[in-house]
């Protein structure tokens, strides 16, 4: 009951913060589908927050709500291509295992690192990790970990594309791990 109250208010905030928008994300699998709201906020540290709330489903009726928070910088250093990104997200699902449904949810902290090439194609590599434990997950889940790599290309100055792999999966009360995503994707992020 705890879950679907916080899920359904994550969902009610969605379109709220989407109106506010500075960026959406669209990200497609061959089985998996994930749509992010992307905003920003001043007030935190010098370059500001990268903040989004995401809505993630795949064809077995798994969905994943979640909340994130991404303070990101360059080095300060001579490689100004490098950039650094530590934060947190918030994840609120369902899966349906058949015969039941679970429900749960976690807090994670992780970080992100991207690569600009220096080159007159403006490629960029990124690594980024999520991680929470037992001990900051709820109800069914007894923790939740996403990996994910990807390779961008900026097609314009408002829009990148990029094709890249995630893995997120969560461990359940009963001591097993399932994955909700474990393949290659493909996706476009826009900014306005």
């Amino acid at each position: 009951m705890l879950i679907r109250k916080a899920l359904s208010g994550l969902l009610v905030l969605m379109p709220l913060s989407a109106a506010n928008a500075t960026g959406i994300d669209f990200r497609l699998g061959s089985k998996t589908a994930e749509v992010t709201a992307l905003t920003q906020s001043a007030t935190f540290g010098y370059g500001g927050a990268d903040i989004g709330y995401g809505f993630f489903f795949n064809e077995n009726s798994d969905y994943m709500a979640s909340g994130s928070m991404l303070v990101s910088g360059s080095s300060s250093g001579d490689v100004r291509a490098l950039h650094f990104g530590v934060g947190a997200k918030v994840y609120l699902g369902r899966l349906d295992l058949q015969p039941q449904k679970l429900d749960g949810g976690g807090l994670a902290i992780g970080g992100q690192v991207r690569y600009v090439f220096p080159a007159s194609t403006p490629l960029a590599i990124l690594a980024e990790a999520f991680v929470a434990p037992s001990v900051t997950s709820l109800s069914d889940f007894e923790g939740i970990t996403e990996y994910r790599v990807a390779l961008e290309l900026e097609v314009t100055p408002s829009a990148r594309a990029y094709v890249g792999y995630r893995q997120l999966k969560t461990e359940l009360a009963s001591g097993t791990k399932y994955k909700l995503d474990d393949k290659a994707h493909v996706g476009v992020r826009f900014s306005f």
